[in-house]
């Protein structure tokens, strides 16, 4: 074992390295031991801090440790509350299905089910493929590409990145992945608006095709700004075709609202942007307050699955209920929804100016304070949309620089080539024009060791 002594960042990544699975990810690009956090900042062993841009892929809505949120959880042990209850309800859980009811549209909860699940959002979007599948008697599963719904065997098969399921065996069968619009590297090789406007088309015609070979799907889920995929807004006017295309064929929509939820994108939820209803809403990181909680939200015209169809041990997580009532009590209070649209316009605003002058900057996009910069190589031809191939060796060198500065992003996107910034609602203006200066510093850096 350890000493105190000998516990610093290399000391306990050695160890991490020795005894935790080889499928451990983000150590080998952010390699740190934590040892302190409070609000956006966390503090290594060795001493340093960092502004945290990442904050648990989204999950720490109001940063570490807030003051709420710890004040919530402390009452609950103080007032000698359960801390596990299976679904058995409590004053705790029903304060919180309150607090999130009272946050959607009310179009939505006035006909709404709740269903909690195991902790993580992956066992709350299995949750929703089986209700779906339950309540139609349909087995297809319409998603894109690029999405991102989780790491399960099940959610694999409906998540569009290729590289997890080369070794897998036996997914899910009967998953079509439709064309997402994503404007810099468009699907049809066009750009532009007329890249959203064919793919309504292209998936309503499908849908219509008696010889498509596609059967009637029990569901559609998307991601309204795709997270892991690249932090890729989808079109406000694609969004409502995919609505008016579902409903009038009786297809469940489903919102993946993982990473968007909970005020991230400038809207409670993100898409309210579009001001279209779902049928299904699947919710988890920063509902739980930091603490792991998942629930699926739905019509309750598809509540037609039995006693038991979906269990879950930890689906009773009270100190996680706690801590996201708190957090969503607070987010209101504070009118940080509204703040997390004006936090992240600025941050754009300062990395678009960037852009103007570093050409490897291919493009600068998000919603909110879910930003992603997508790094290119500009010496390169162009694809016939006018996009350039991915860097993802540039992304991986500015990511080191920026922890090295002091600051953790995170890479993801196509080729691992877009730095991805999902900060605390919390962040200030000043700490927004710091980050955004780390993050330039950290590309001028990554150009110089490049030669460029």
């Amino acid at each position: 074992m350890l000493t105190q002594l000998e516990k610093n960042n290399q000391s306990l990544l050695d160890t991490q390295e020795q005894r935790e699975s080889n499928a451990r990810s983000y150590p080998r690009r952010i390699p740190i031991a934590i040892d302190k956090a409070q609000g956006i900042f966390v503090t290594d062993m060795d001493g340093k801090q960092y502004y945290d841009c990442l904050a648990g892929a989204g999950t720490l809505a109001l940063g570490h440790n807030h003051p709420k949120v710890m004040e919530a959880m402390e009452q609950v042990i103080k007032d000698q509350r359960p801390l596990h209850t299976l679904d058995l309800t409590t004053p705790v859980k029903e304060e919180f299905i309150n607090e999130i009811y009272a946050a959607l549209p009310q179009e939505f909860t006035e006909k709404a089910k709740i269903q909690f699940c195991g902790p993580t959002g992956g066992d709350a979007i299995e949750a929703a493929m089986k209700l779906v599948k339950t309540a139609t008697g349909k087995s297809t599963i319409l998603s894109f590409h690029g999405g991102y719904h989780g790491s399960t065997h099940g959610t694999m098969s409906i998540s569009g990145t290729l590289g997890p399921k080369e070794k897998v065996q036996g997914l899910v069968p009967n998953t079509h992945f439709m064309p997402y619009p994503y404007t810099y590297r468009c699907p049809f090789g066009i750009g532009g608006e007329e890249s959203h406007q064919i793919s309504s088309k292209y998936i309503e015609n499908m849908l219509d095709d008696p010889e498509s070979g596609i059967l009637p799907p029990a569901a559609m889920i998307l991601e309204v700004v795709q997270g892991e995929g690249g932090s890729i807004p989808a079109n406000i006017e694609w969004l409502k075709e995919m609505r008016r295309i579902t409903e009038e064929r009786n297809i469940p929509l489903i919102i993946d609202e993982i990473q968007t939820g909970i005020g991230r994108t400038g809207r409670f939820f993100a898409f309210e942007h579009a001001g279209i209803v779902p049928d299904v809403v699947v919710l988890s990181k920063a509902i739980g307050g930091s603490l792991p909680l998942s629930v699926v939200i739905y019509d309750k015209k598809l509540d037609q699955w039995q006693p038991g169809a979906h269990i879950g041990t930890f689906r009773g997580n009270q100190l996680a209920m706690a801590a996201g009532t708190a957090t969503i009590k607070f987010i209101k209070e504070q009118n940080l929804v509204a703040h997390a649209e004006i936090m992240g316009d600025r941050l754009m605003g300062l990395l678009t100016k960037v852009q103007k002058d570093i050409p490897e900057l291919g493009d600068v996009r998000g919603r909110g304070l879910m930003i992603g910069v997508e790094i290119v190589d500009p010496t390169l031809k162009p694809s016939s949309d006018g996009s350039f191939p991915a860097n993802p060796e540039l992304a991986s060198a500015i990511q080191k620089n920026c922890l090295e500065r002091g600051l953790i992003v995170e890479v993801g996107g196509r080729h691992g080539s877009v730095v991805r910034l999902l900060p605390p609602l919390i962040i200030t203006k000043d700490q927004i024009d710091d980050v955004a200066n780390i993050l330039k510093e950290s590309i001028l850096a990554g150009l110089e060791e490049r030669g460029g």
